[in-house]
């Protein structure tokens, strides 16, 4: 695994269990920010598996080049998230041989680890003492802190204890961390993280690949017979971050209404239990669809009328639902299920790109989605002006290239490398 640098372009590793081919949502946000710093010049190495983010090795070669990204692939195994074991036992694998490649290969300017698996950090940590290696985190959840939050393990015990000791130890001697909100910056300050080593960087969507479309024009509705229907849509992830009691609840108090359809789409280890639930009402105005490609999300996210995003209070700071700034991409407007305080809740009310149902704030909050729901089903106008509002703040705050612009920035600052522009301006005011 040699970096293959060209002239004194900076080298970055960056390490994460998935990658392209693979559509996990941080292998999409890893792979759109490696390329994006590839073609900025940089010379950019991604460290990961072969396995799917669901189950099963992909056919993939160990090394190869892909638009500039050299991708360095380890052995590890592929069980995927369908069982407990065989996640830990992918997590654990995959950490072993990432770190074995990290100690016996090639230094770089900067290696920056992801958080999957949940001790990814640590190679890094690792690496810093026993080479010298520099290294950043771009923490995309918090560990153990989600697993605590899901009862995996207890707060205070002997295994959350020694989890927190060795993750908050990787944190606190990291060169440098990327976190994606106030929220989780807060709690990394708790944790004894450095001010000045903390940047706040959020994830994003691609304006030219998600954008706003009328309805008429979305070949997507017709597929699905929804040509006349409003559509409330859940997309992506359902997940322990998650709540789903008051979206089910909405979903059964308005079974049979003739326009509205509730549409899920992903995986996620909570879908059995909300198939199972629509399943035993009888509801006949939900469906629940796999995931679409990626080149599908152009449409797919536009077919709805509303998106519909949820969060536990408990997972405020921790994870920091993604799937947001798809939603606001494609122009529409958003009713969250979940805390204020949280990365999501401010960016809803200070974008004014929908409303936010807090649970802790409400005296029914199953109640209180059902009618912001069919408030926004009567109101188009109300519709069209939160999702006008969403589009142009996702332009300005969480597009790809102006996330990916933060990026670039922080790593020629931490590598010690000036932005070429600034020395072609340079040179051009000296002639």
């Amino acid at each position: 695994m040699t970096p293959s640098k060209t002239g004194d372009a900076p080298s970055i590793l960056f390490i994460n269990q998935h990658y392209w081919p693979d559509w996990a949502a941080t292998a999409q946000m890893l792979t759109d920010l490696a390329e994006y710093l590839a073609a900025e010049g940089m010379d950019v190495h991604v460290l990961c598996s072969r396995g799917h983010y669901l189950s099963g090795a992909m056919d993939v070669p160990a090394e190869e080049t892909h638009n500039g990204v050299h991708i360095h692939r380890v052995r590890a195994t592929a069980f995927g998230r369908e069982t407990t074991l065989g996640r830990l036992t992918d997590y654990a694998s995959f950490g072993a041989s990432a770190l074995a490649r990290v100690l016996t290969g090639p230094s770089y300017d900067a290696i920056v680890t992801l958080t999957t698996p949940p001790l990814l950090p640590l190679v890094g940590a690792v690496a810093k003492r026993l080479r010298g290696q520099a290294y950043g985190i771009w923490s995309m959840d918090l560990h153990p802190d989600a697993e605590v939050a899901a009862g995996m393990f207890a707060e205070g015990g002997l295994s959350a204890r020694l989890l927190h000791a060795l993750n908050d130890a990787s944190y606190r001697t990291a060169d440098f961390v990327v976190d994606l909100g106030s929220r989780m910056k807060r709690r990394l300050l708790g944790k004894g993280v450095a001010d000045d080593r903390l940047h706040t960087i959020p994830v994003w969507s691609r304006k030219e690949e998600i954008a706003p479309l009328p309805h008429a024009e979305n070949p997507l509705r017709a597929e699905l017979g929804l040509e006349d229907k409003f559509v409330v849509m859940y997309s992506g992830n359902a997940g322990v971050a998650h709540r789903f009691d008051e979206v089910l609840a909405a979903a059964k108090k308005l079974d049979g209404h003739p326009d509205i359809e509730f549409v899920f789409v992903g995986e996620g280890p909570k879908k059995d239990r909300i198939q199972a639930f629509a399943d035993a009402h009888d509801l006949s105005n939900f469906r629940y669809l796999p995931y679409f490609p990626r080149e599908r999300l152009k449409h797919s996210l536009p077919l709805a009328d509303v998106h519909l995003l949820t969060l536990r209070e408990a997972m405020a700071g921790i994870a920091v639902p993604g799937k947001l700034y798809g939603i606001m991409a494609a122009g529409r407007p958003v009713v969250m299920v979940g805390p204020e305080d949280s990365e999501s809740g401010e960016t809803i009310r200070l974008s004014d790109s929908g409303r936010v149902v807090d649970p802790s704030q409400e005296d029914n909050p199953a109640q209180a989605l059902h009618d912001a729901l069919m408030r926004l089903y009567h109101d188009a106008d109300e519709r069209a002006r939160l999702g006008g509002n969403a589009r142009g703040a996702f332009l300005e705050h969480f597009e790809r290239a102006v996330c990916c612009r933060s990026w670039t920035d922080l790593l020629r600052a931490q590598v010690g490398e000036d932005d070429p522009t600034d020395k072609d301006e340079m040179a051009a005011e000296r002639n």
